[in-house]
């Protein structure tokens, strides 16, 4: 019987949601879709629910470690795995099994790893449980990679996309991924029926996962194993430094796209990526004009606009004008069509 822990990755830097998510609180420490919790401690108990507290850890940057430890007391401090550089997320996931090997050193072989992320927005707990199980149990008894994926309801340019092929079980072997398409290929899928958002979680038996990084990736494999001995006899300095030296690459890339070991699930729960600004339009729910404020604000006679105002001290009034995101923060203020929301990483270079 496998051991099963769940991994939230909660690293990235969510520049898509500046001025609010900065690199020293980027948006995993932001309330963005519930009013009174954040993203990475809702992402946290979900995760809890698959495993269980002792059994839940969150891979993160190292300056963001001790956020992340306030922010979710559940987590032993010892299962805060932070990364001492960044090297996207097939260097995380590598981070995450060196530390698993050297925390189970007699048992990792019959672990399964569920990876969750901190930015997305899931409806219906009792429904996501029953979709990431079913991941889990296929991962285990196919000695696969699962992911799930959601069933589109608008051509999204913004997601990946899977093409599911025949079924295995409960699960559909995987034809291809694609990366962010643009929207004449996403209608294409839309209408096609057979296309899933790729929703960047996955589910693995530890052993698959190594094995997949030995056919595919043999150097990060190697340097898991490496660190993962660098860690189990207390040289941080030397697992640092090994990890360090990783190339820096994508899961997607390193893994799901090339190997043949990899199934999708199909969720059954409401889902939302929250990428960029204008994924708050879909987060909470608008006025009869399709307006959505977070914050002291005033609306007149104005359709489809996001106000986010985190700053508080000041009303945002809005007068007139249709399809705006107006985020104000202490010492920013960013006004612009939300069909710019992915261009908001302008403001950074």
């Amino acid at each position: 019987m496998n051991k099963r822990v769940a991994v939230v990755m909660a690293g990235g830097s969510g520049e898509r949601f500046w001025p609010v998510s900065t690199k020293e609180r980027p948006k995993q420490f932001l309330k963005l879709a519930d009013p009174d919790k954040t993203l990475l401690a809702q992402s946290v108990e979900r995760a809890a629910a698959l495993s269980s507290p002792a059994r839940t850890y969150i891979a993160t940057a190292r300056h963001l470690a001790e956020m992340s430890g306030t922010a979710c007391p559940q987590v032993p401090k010892p299962n805060i795995l932070a990364e001492p550089a960044k090297r996207n997320t097939a260097g995380a996931l590598v981070w995450v099994a060196a530390n698993l090997i050297a925390q189970y050193p007699d048992d990792w072989a019959f672990l399964t790893v569920a990876v969750l992320t901190a930015d997305q927005r899931i409806h219906t707990q009792t429904q996501f449980e029953e979709t990431a199980n079913r991941a889990m149990d296929a991962a285990e008894s196919q000695g696969a990679i699962v992911t799930i994926g959601i069933r589109p309801d608008r051509p999204e340019t913004g997601f990946g996309y899977i093409d599911c092929g025949e079924p295995v079980g409960e699960v559909f072997k995987v034809n291809k991924f694609t990366e962010k398409p643009d929207r004449a290929t996403a209608e294409e899928f839309l209408s096609a029926g057979n296309f899933l958002w790729n929703s960047g979680m996955f589910f693995y038996t530890l052993p698959t996962f190594m094995s997949e990084m030995e056919r595919h990736q043999p150097d990060l494999a190697a340097g898991t194993r490496k660190i993962a001995g660098e860690i189990a006899r207390g040289d941080g300095a030397a697992a640092d430094a090994t990890f360090e030296g990783l190339a820096s690459i994508s899961i997607d890339y390193a893994l799901m796209e090339k190997s043949d070991k990899v199934l999708v699930a199909e969720a059954t729960f409401e889902w939302d990526d929250l990428g960029a600004w204008d994924a708050i339009a879909r987060s909470f729910s608008p006025d009869p004009d399709g307006n959505v404020a977070v914050g002291p604000s005033k609306v007149i006679e104005s359709h489809d606009n996001v106000v986010y105002n985190e700053y508080g001290r000041q009303v945002v009034n809005l007068l007139g004008v249709q399809g705006l995101a107006v985020v104000v923060t202490d010492g920013q203020i960013l006004v612009m069509p939300t069909e710019k929301a992915q261009e908001v990483k302008k403001f950074l270079q």
